[in-house]
């Protein structure tokens, strides 16, 4: 069996198909080795069907720009022409700081059809972005015009100024006439210069830390491939398939789900303005859109679906609309039960992490495991450990992953022999480390109890703990800060800190405006600041979160369960690394009592026993 795309996909919508698609071994699959050769054989074997279609802003998805795959391979070509034209070489960085728009996307491909892309965060503290790009080393970066983002454009400028760079070149919004002067006179039928192969350099992706400033993840053309064909054979879509994309470019959901995953099929994308799912415009108009462009699939964050369940169909032909996948952070159950009930279209949930390039786990639309992720995607592996111990089915331990995904490692720099890439410990003998905790069942369907890693996931994007701690150190009335997620409906997680203070001059109102005028980026501001005696550590002496995790989630559930008159207790506790909530009822309380405060606590993806008083007093 083949899967070269010119020859057919395989049968991929049921768990037991795992085992038939791996028999053939992925050397034998011919694949595409890069991004650029995947793009060479869809302009071949496609070169008149619609390849893109993006919307210059919500408002005005009536007039969008559309390109046919030949369009993009030409422009694609022309683009790195000029990027070779400014010196840069196959190990050369080129730094990508816009929103989302079509020449962006041109950009990005070119980028790693000349050299490395390394797509950075607009959004992100201007520190933040120059840390990032002296790590990656590129000496050219590719802004957004003053009209696209302003603010990017004087950070651009600025580092030009600083000797960071040598060359800036400017995107126009999508829909700008004439083509720039940059790459005009480029040839567009060939590149001049040395295309790459699968094992070279293809990106590097910023992804949240632990400590510091984000860290780049390296990606290999081979690693970007492997994953966006292991996502693209999925039988629920086609060729005809549309995609809907809204995710922001230096998100590697974005590059592989919905650019280079599609790319295999031939499929046509529409792409959202520069906003994304952040204009509100979108959500005004969405399932028109979906209706114009007859949309079959979309990729976004369980907080997009919360805000989608509550937008009216009202009358929209939806029925293109197959299934819409989710990720990035947990997804509550009332989430997912809203969503599909207002609009009948399934969520299909995956799991994955920059790490392992993108995706490792699928869910199936007919087979579903309540509180599961899903399965494995094909070649790559999954165990559960306990340090170097492998767990039976159904015990937790910590999340490790195999295959050709696997990234090379962190950029750590640049210097006169390369790049400086290491694993920093999280790759041992070809497994990754994910920092995750979870377990698998006998079936190979993987449950996540929690995480390891620190890091606070809002609405998909991962937060720094230390951007919030450090903001609030900076006052001169604090004395320690820890900062936690804590559960939220549509976001999963929004950050709170707890902090001690020198004396008590200063409100927690008065810290949270500190906060929110000291982090380096607007969704990092805390929900709370709430002050302590003490902060919690461990046996040794070292900080401990955990217990500030379950304070956090006692607080919310204890808001959220407020009206509830028969709730005697909530109690929330660290089980395994995870925060666990025991829910007591008083003993009259009724069946539908029961049921409304499962359905709450629900919603917020927390696991969590509902119990009585008198089974309480029963146990001892």
């Amino acid at each position: 069996m083949t899967t070269d795309p010119r020859a057919g996909w395989p049968r991929y919508d049921h768990p037991d198909d795992l085992a038939v698609i791996e028999a053939t071994p992925l050397a034998e699959r011919g694949l595409p080795a890069t991004s650029y050769e995947l793009l060479r054989r869809a302009a071949e074997q496609w070169p008149e069907r619609t390849a893109l279609t993006v919307l210059p802003d919500a408002a005005s998805w009536r007039s969008p720009r559309s390109r046919t795959y030949a369009e993009l391979l030409a422009d694609v070509h022309r683009t790195a022409n000029a990027l070779h034209r400014l010196g840069v070489r196959r190990h050369d960085t080129v730094a990508l700081l816009s929103p989302n728009c079509d020449e962006l996307i041109t950009a990005l491909l070119a980028a790693q059809l000349a050299g490395i892309v390394t797509p950075v965060n607009p959004a992100l503290a201007r520190e933040h972005v120059t840390e990032l790009v002296r790590r990656a080393g590129a000496r050219v970066i590719i802004t957004a015009s003053p009209e696209l983002d302003p603010e990017a454009y004087r950070t651009s400028a600025e580092l030009a100024e600083q000797g960071l760079v040598d060359h800036v070149l400017v995107l126009r919004p999508t829909g700008a006439a004439d083509d720039s002067a940059a790459v005009a006179d480029c040839p567009d039928d060939r590149f001049l210069g040395e295309p790459p192969t699968g094992t070279d350099l293809a990106s590097f992706f910023h992804t949240g830390g632990t400590t510091g400033a984000p860290k780049l993840a390296a990606h290999t053309h081979a690693n970007e491939i492997t994953d966006a064909w292991m996502i693209a054979a999925n039988s629920v879509l086609d060729q005809d398939s549309v995609v809907f994309a809204a995710l922001p470019l230096f998100h590697v959901n974005a590059l592989v789900v919905t650019l280079l995953a599609p790319l295999l099929r031939g499929q046509q994308v529409v792409w959202a303005g520069p906003l994304g799912y952040r204009d509100p415009a979108l959500y005004a108009d969405f399932w028109r859109i979906v209706e114009h462009y007859r949309i079959a699939t979309m990729s976004a964050v369980p907080t997009v679906y919360a805000v989608l369940a509550a937008c009216p169909v009202d009358g929209a032909d939806i029925g293109s609309m197959r299934c819409a996948m989710v990720g990035a952070s947990a997804l509550p159950e009332g989430v997912r039960a809203t969503f599909e009930k207002a609009t009948g279209i399934p969520l299909l949930e995956g799991y994955g992490l920059t790490e392992a390039t993108c995706a490792s786990v699928r869910g199936f639309l007919e087979i579903r495991r309540p509180g599961s992720v899903g399965q494995r995607l094909p070649y790559q592996h999954i165990r559960i450990a306990d340090g170097e111990r492998d767990l039976p089915p159904g015990a937790v331990g910590s999340v490790l992953i195999s295959g050709p995904t696997v990234f090379p490692g962190y950029v750590e720099g640049r210097d006169a022999d390369g790049h400086r890439i290491s694993g920093q410990g999280k790759v041992a003998d070809g497994w990754l480390d994910t920092g995750d905790l979870g377990y698998l069942d006998e079936d190979g369907f993987l449950y996540l109890t929690g995480r390891a890693k620190d890091l606070i996931i809002r609405g998909g994007h991962n937060i720094d703990p230390r951007v919030v701690e450090d903001a609030l150190l900076s006052h001169p009335a604090v004395t320690g800060a820890q900062a936690v997620g804590q559960p939220d409906r549509r976001a999963g997680e929004v950050p709170v800190a707890y902090v001690t203070l020198a004396d008590g001059t200063v409100t927690e109102d008065d810290l949270r405006a500190w906060a929110a005028a000291h982090v380096s980026e607007a969704a990092a501001a805390p929900k709370a600041v709430r002050v302590l005696d003490a902060l919690p550590v461990t046996a040794v002496g070292k900080p401990s979160k955990l217990p500030l995790r379950a304070d956090a989630t006692r607080r919310v559930l204890t808001e959220v369960l407020g009206d509830v008159d028969d709730v005697e207790e909530i109690r929330a506790y660290a089980d395994s690394g995870a925060v666990t909530v025991t829910v007591t009822l008083r003993a009259r309380a009724t069946a539908a009592t029961t049921a409304e405060v499962a359905r709450r606590v629900a919603d917020f993806a927390v696991p969590c026993r509902v119990t009585s008083s008198y089974e309480k007093r029963a146990m001892g």
